[in-house]
């Protein structure tokens, strides 16, 4: 599989564009005003203790407090360190045991503030690198589980082992598999100078404070691109190009070769034709090449996909047409979570098979489609309803809620009440304001459309309110008024 990387930088926003095949599969978005904090660590203050969730609010300097679980303070010392990294072998102890108003805590952002949710937090400090993660305080030694050769797993762990000191320990990351003793020495050299300075300025003041900011969007990418390595990585800015061959050198070296500067007048993102993906992207529905096509909503609590044949009629039965369409759909599914980076509950709604075969290689369809996804999925089935149940790991916005904002005139429902609707509305708001009110006349402005309709389709209707209060009703258009906007004004 050939991938591409095309990062486009500009003063206030930097995008990375993952092309695989010639087909766009991610979109990473970072601006200026709005970095993403995940993996930033804060010297945080408990604000709020709350028994009943198990839970409490610390304030790291944000405008919403974040949430820390008692699940998410890790007890370093109770750790088996023969065992695998597995939070469900970590003891939960009662919250109110492990913190306290008032409290000073060093925490780490592991998910970014989402809509009216402050960040998440944990106490299990994790630095990475390009090939190990470093854990303060903690004497374990773990191994990526994507290693899979036992020789390559023994050879790292020996290697690491002897990189321990006093105050933490490794994980070795995928990306070590091959990598050499001086390679691995210098990553961990690098992480306990960063973790030392860490801790130099946690003593140098008790203030709620930022004490180290994960790398910038650019710089992640190169640093943790796990995979296929890129055969380009393209930039179209001389100054981040410079910056990131000097970073490539020292940390990633196999990736220099790849790095290039894009000066070219075409827009870098018109190559691949990426604007436009992304345009269709925030779209709810997504076109399959046979004719069908899927209808994607996301909501706060849970995504939901539906798949429809539309066009596609086949060329035998209707079985074998519903099948094709859902095997496809699986192929587009899997593109689309990555391409607006969905998490969460995702429910898929395939179309109704009959044979348990079809139903099952459907399943290993999709299950073999999201195994290209770098975000941890789990595919847990269909349910008794005949629903796909999966999750994928959430830990940013998704593009759409990066790039758009709740409509203003439906405040985010995604339809409007129809102009006879409204109507009836102001119709009825005039009787409630004449019985609180003693006025002599109204005058209602609303819509052009609203009042369009008021004065042919419901004339009659204002008519007998006249004649019920007594009173004049008099409408006036506004052309700035959206459609369920209006006001009732009494004279």
């Amino acid at each position: 599989m050939s991938a591409e990387l095309l990062i486009n930088v500009t003063p206030t926003e930097t995008r990375v564009a993952v092309v695989e095949n010639g087909s766009l599969q991610e979109v990473h978005i970072e601006r200026q005003g709005n970095r993403g904090i995940v993996g930033n660590i804060y010297m945080g203050r408990v604000s709020r203790v709350l028994p009943g969730m198990q839970a409490a609010f610390i304030d790291i300097g944000l405008e919403k407090a974040a949430f820390l679980h008692a699940s998410d303070i890790r007890i370093h010392d109770e750790i088996d360190t023969e065992q695998a990294l597995d939070e469900s072998q970590l003891p939960v102890r009662d919250i109110k045991e492990l913190v306290k108003e008032g409290q000073d805590i060093v925490v780490q952002v592991v998910k970014d503030p989402i809509g009216t949710k402050g960040a998440r937090l944990t106490t299990d400090i994790t630095i990475p690198s390009r090939y190990l993660v470093y854990m303060p305080d903690a004497q374990h030694l773990g191994v990526s589980q994507r290693i899979e050769s036992a020789e390559e797993r023994d050879r790292l762990k020996q290697l690491v082992s002897q990189l321990n000191d006093e105050n933490g320990s490794f994980i070795v990351r995928t990306a070590a598999e091959g990598a050499d003793e001086e390679e691995l020495i210098q990553d961990a050299q690098f992480l306990q100078r960063v973790w030392n300075k860490i801790l130099k300025r946690k003593k140098s003041s008790g203030k709620i404070r930022c004490l180290y900011e994960d790398l910038t969007l650019a710089f992640r990418i190169l640093r943790d691109f796990i995979g296929t390595e890129p055969e380009r990585i393209r930039i179209d800015s001389k100054l981040a190009y410079e910056q990131l061959f000097e970073f490539v050198n020292e940390f990633v070296p196999n990736l220099s070769r790849s790095l290039e500067y894009y000066p070219g007048a075409r827009p870098i993102f018109d190559l691949f034709d990426v604007e436009n993906e992304i345009q269709r992207a925030l779209e709810r529905k997504v076109q399959l090449k046979s004719g069908g096509y899927l209808i994607i909503d996301q909501t706060e609590a849970m995504t939901t996909i539906d798949i429809n044949t539309g066009a596609f009629v086949g060329h035998r039965n209707l079985e074998d047409t519903i099948f094709n369409t859902n095997i496809e759909a699986t192929q587009a599914i899997a593109r689309q979570l990555r391409l607006r980076n969905l998490g969460g509950i995702i429910i898929i709604d395939f179309i109704d098979m009959v044979k348990e075969d079809h139903r099952r290689r459907v399943l290993h369809s999709l299950t073999q489609a999201l195994s290209h996804d770098r975000t941890k999925c789990n595919v847990h089935g269909f349910s008794e309803l005949g629903l796909v149940e999966m999750t994928r790991k959430r830990t940013r916005e998704s593009l759409e809620h990066i790039l758009c904002d709740a409509c203003p005139c439906c405040q985010g429902r995604g339809s409007l009440k129809t102009t006879e609707t409204i109507c009836y509305e102001i119709l009825r708001e005039v009787v409630r304001v004449n019985r609180a009110y003693d006025a002599d006349r109204f005058i209602i402005y609303a819509a052009p459309s609203v009042c369009e309709y008021m004065l042919s389709e419901e004339s009659h209707s204002m008519a007998e309110l006249e004649l019920f209060i007594g009173k004049q009703i008099k409408v006036q258009g506004e052309a700035l008024y959206g459609q369920e906007h209006y006001d009732v004004v009494m004279i």
